[in-house]
């Protein structure tokens, strides 16, 4: 049997410029990608899809690398260190969420929709409210995201800093959200994919690296590594069983089942996954993806329930809550003991390795997603709900060539041009990564996982269902999915509010005071429920008929291609 004292395993001061300088060649590698994939082409298509030019398996890293975020790689793995069995069950959700992905939204999404889900509605429910609705419900998912990305983002660099000072992470906040502007305003899509393929790659094979020395550590016993986990847990067998968590009674059991709910459907509303299907050129090209991704995600989600293990066995759960109090920075001090320990060199590399790699997986998603949110307010808001409508390129011009000219009238209330509403899309990344800033630094000591759980509650309840009614129910309407977007968005904001992530809490954001009235941490519970009854309510009370002949054009489009951009 392997004896695992847990030691000290803050790393020393004399090797903080080994990380600080990886995090540095992170960061110039992902800026040369943007400049020199950013001058490449200026179109809209080239912004918001990349040109359409990526294959399945470019696009099936760039999807993984999207999804596996710092909610994957340090919450996920901090909430199985903490939790045991309770944090498997992230991994659990997450993973599953992509069949809905797979069966019921990748390849109809890609033929429908041009670049953004408010396409796919506007399709056949071509009006004004119904892309502000969708485009607006885009915004506040990808903000969710963006604050469980740049909170994970300060307590990385704040351990490799060796110190817990609010100052450290919140100036770690402000240079991750500048550094995802100029990704974005720069490179645009084609950038951001690339970054993603990058980042991916480093994330898998550095896991792979920290599973491979766990194993040799225990000799290949899993049961060991169970063992040293369970006593170094402070919980003793409760770690390895169900409830440790979610087992304090009937209300935490709900917060569970809503949780588990709002994973499995969240997946499938995601504004920064649904757009990466507009990167491929077709949507057989767009299922194939997915399968890559599916495989990529599953081999790291085994992966990440082995280094939760391995962090509390090897560093202990006391230790690991003492640096980060959600668990965020049980990977890199995993890493830490696994390369020999505090003030080793084979230590200090390897947590700096991982430490980098980390910061690389966050920095990238947070690109993706504040692309796909300035992609929503300039496509969705701005030219398809307040000037009227987006416009199309034009016929024969290539993708990689100067914007159309200005249409007579454009401007005053009509169509915009491609070159403006890539304008208005890099201001809007300026004013997304700003607030995104401006959130993060109240939410530093939340885990990330429990932060991107929110974020696809509120996806799962605004903009999964009003996409499935668009797809497959004829007698949808107008009025039905208006009502569906808000339905769900409101009702997932409101309970959040009033929640104990907010207040009433030692770990809320405000824990100096209590105004929660719901009981649970996540909405989705009720919430996923709203939307898709709204949207029912919203169709049925409608004066006005759904039109039969848009939804035979979408049904034909969505599963042939017929038509598709």
């Amino acid at each position: 049997m392997t004896t695992a004292t847990p030691p000290p395993v803050a790393p020393t001061g004399d090797h903080h410029d080994l990380a600080i300088a990886l995090f540095a060649v992170i960061v110039l590698v992902t800026l040369a990608i943007t400049l020199w994939v950013g001058r490449r082409g200026s179109a809209a298509e080239d912004f918001y899809a990349g040109g359409r030019g990526f294959t399945p398996l470019q696009n099936g890293f760039a999807l993984s690398g999207d999804y596996l975020s710092a909610a994957s790689f340090l919450g996920v793995a901090g909430l199985i260190a903490l939790y045991g069995y309770d944090g498997v069950l992230y991994s659990i959700g997450f993973l599953v969420a992509w069949l809905v992905v797979l069966m019921l939204v990748a390849e109809l999404v890609r033929n429908a929709g041009r670049y953004t889900l408010a396409d796919v509605l506007a399709l056949r429910l071509r009006r004004r409210k119904v892309r502000a609705a969708a485009g607006g419900a885009s915004v506040v998912v990808t903000l969710f995201y963006l604050v469980a990305q740049m909170v994970g983002a300060g307590s990385l660099v704040a351990l490799l800093l060796g110190t817990n000072s609010s100052g450290a992470r919140t100036w770690t906040i402000v240079a991750v959200g500048g550094l995802m502007i100029i990704y974005v305003t720069v490179g645009g899509m084609r950038a951001t994919t690339w970054i993603q393929i990058v980042k991916a790659f480093l994330l898998v094979a550095g896991s792979v690296l920290l599973t491979v020395l766990l194993m040799v550590r225990f000799h290949g016993d899993v049961a060991d590594l169970m063992r040293q986990a369970a006593q170094h847990s402070g919980a003793g067998q409760r770690y390895l069983e169900p409830g440790l968590k979610y087992g304090k009674g009937f209300t935490s059991r709900l917060d569970f089942f809503s949780l588990g709910l709002a994973l499995v459907l969240g997946t499938a509303g995601l504004p920064h996954i649904l757009s990466r299907f507009y990167t491929v050129p077709t949507a057989r090209a767009a299922r194939r993806s997915t399968m890559w991704a599916i495989g990529l995600v599953g081999g790291f989600y085994l992966m990440a329930i082995a280094l939760g293990l391995g962090a509390t066995a090897l560093v202990g759960s006391a230790e690991v809550r003492h640096a980060n109090s959600a668990g965020n920075t049980a990977v890199p001090l995993l890493a830490l003991v696994l390369g020999g320990g505090n003030g080793s060199t084979g230590g200090v590399v390897l947590f700096a390795l991982i430490s980098a790699i980390a910061f690389a997986t966050i920095l990238a998603v947070v690109a993706g997603l504040t692309l796909a949110s300035s992609a929503a307010f300039a496509h969705d808001i701005w030219a398809g709900a307040w000037l009227g409508r987006p416009r199309r390129r034009s016929r024969g011009r290539r993708a990689g060539g100067p914007g159309p000219r200005r249409a007579r009238g454009a401007g005053a209330r009509g169509e915009a041009t491609e070159r403006e509403e890539v304008w208005v899309a890099r201001v809007a990344a300026v004013g997304i990564g700003a607030v995104a800033i401006a959130l993060s630094l109240f939410a530093q000591q939340m885990n990330v996982a429990f932060l991107v759980g929110l974020a696809f509650a509120v996806a799962a309840s605004a903009n999964l269902p009003v996409l499935l009614y668009s797809l497959f129910w004829p007698r949808f309407t107008p009025r039905g999915a208006v009502w569906s977007v808000y339905g769900g968005l409101i009702p997932a904001v409101l309970l959040v509010t009033f929640s104990p992530v907010v207040s009433g809490s030692k770990a809320a954001l405000f824990p100096g005071v209590d105004f929660h009235w719901f009981p649970l941490e996540n909405p989705g519970i009720v919430s996923i429920p709203l939307g898709f009854l709204a949207g029912w309510i919203g169709t049925i009370t409608s004066p006005e008929p759904a039109d039969p002949d848009r939804y035979a054009e979408l049904e034909v489009r969505s599963l042939t291609g017929a038509g598709a951009a």
